[in-house]
């Protein structure tokens, strides 16, 4: 029981990383480019698994697998994100829907090949095998060619040296300063404090509920499948939704998935688990693709890495806290029903906060607009009083040299 518990902790403490360390990922981002962080950030990883596939006790891979493998996965990840902006526009919602079903992918095959890896080659050849995915990242890294400046070339230009740039655009928290995206980058979190808790909880309830009768393994089956259909129609249809408008996406998907998180205890029937699990798989995935065009609507391309980082920085919170909650609110009451009723509150209430951005965000827009042009209003004042003078100075001189 002990080494699951450690073993558990080991999980945990990769997952957080992955989140805890995106802050850090965007200034790094900023100051090096997408390709070298993203390269270096799989190499890291790809480390890390390897290492920790020679070792005998469980405690050294709290550094392997928890901290160095995770370091680098969220080195490699967030560049992937940030990258599609520097070549995509128009077509964003559609290019990060693509990009991200990759993972539903490997979310609905990936346990059942480890399954037959671990039970065939053992854990440790296993974990050498996987070594072989971080190479691919590896070599996927040298692919991405940055369009846009980077904080590098803004300061020491791309064939002079490199110069740190100050302290404030190294850690660019002026993106807070964006009314709409303080708004995005706390409503969020909130609403998160109880989405992550069916994913965790959810088998232990079937477990509780139907005993082993039932085949648990198809629920995440459903939601890994339906969360990659999701990804790829939300993320087209992004695409035509204008501007901020795109955050009412995310506001329906996490008023449904707060929805669907307190209709699992009223499911007796396991058939109707599975619906409720469709539909929160095809809304997981609506919320997920639309993340970064959100963030380039919102502060634009040259700060979207750390709104990005942020974010994610921020996510980790809720991450952490809200399933530790509902397991012990199951120990406290013997049941899941009011863990997971509570569940679905946080997401309605940070849908609830998110609907107000688009607003939000085009009055700051109106009031930003009106500074310029109230600026080139007085300068042709100031330009047309000028011609006013010059005329009429110029015409007793005309007068005059008509009179002669």
């Amino acid at each position: 029981r002990s080494l699951l518990l450690f073993a558990a902790w080991v999980n945990s403490l990769s997952m957080g990383m992955v989140f805890f360390c995106s802050p850090i990922v965007s200034i790094f981002t900023d100051l090096f480019g997408c390709r070298k962080v993203a390269v270096i950030g799989a190499a890291i990883g790809f480390a890390g698994l390897l290492l920790s596939s020679f070792v005998s006790t469980i405690e050294p891979l709290y550094f392997t697998y928890g901290i160095l493998f995770a370091c680098g996965c969220s080195f490699a990840y967030q560049p992937s994100l940030v990258i599609l902006g520097h070549y995509f526009k128009k077509r964003l919602g559609l290019v990060n829907g693509i990009v991200t079903a990759g993972s539903s992918l490997f979310t609905v095959s990936l346990p059942f090949l480890l399954r037959v890896l671990i039970d065939s080659l053992g854990l440790y050849n296993t974990l050498r095998v996987l070594c072989i995915l971080m190479f691919v990242l590896f070599v996927a890294g040298f692919t991405y060619k940055p369009v846009l400046s980077s904080a590098k070339d803004k300061e020491g230009g791309k064939k002079g040296k490199f110069r740190f740039p100050p302290g404030k655009k190294i850690c660019n928290f002026s993106v807070f300063k964006v009314l709409s995206y303080r708004i995005w980058a706390f409503g969020i979190p909130a609403a998160l404090f109880g989405y992550f808790v069916p994913y965790v909880h959810l088998m232990k309830h079937v477990k509780d509920r139907f005993g082993g009768s039932v085949p648990e393994e198809v629920l995440l089956l459903c939601l890994g499948i339906t969360s990659g259909v999701g990804r790829l129609i939300f993320g087209r249809v992004a695409d035509y939704i204008p501007g901020t408008k795109k955050v009412y996406l995310q506001v329906a998907s996490f008023f449904f998935i707060g929805l669907m998180s307190m209709m699992i205890p009223l499911c007796h029937v396991f058939g109707a688990l599975i619906a409720v699990c469709l539909f929160m798989g095809l809304f997981d995935g609506c919320f997920i693709c639309i993340m970064a065009p959100i963030a380039f609507e919102l502060v634009g391309a040259q700060d979207v890495s750390q709104a990005i980082g942020f974010l994610l920085g921020l996510m980790s919170i809720p991450m952490t806290v809200g399933p530790p909650i509902a397991g012990l609110l199951r120990d406290h009451l013997g049941t899941y029903d009011v863990a997971f009723y509570l569940a679905g509150v946080p997401p309605l209430i940070g849908g609830a906060i998110l609907s107000f951005i688009p607003w939000v965000h085009e009055r700051q827009k109106l009031k930003d607009s009106t500074k310029p042009v109230d600026g080139e209003t007085t300068e042709k004042m100031l330009e047309n009083e000028s011609v006013l003078v010059s005329d009429a100075t110029e015409k007793p001189v005309k007068e005059m040299e008509s009179g002669f």
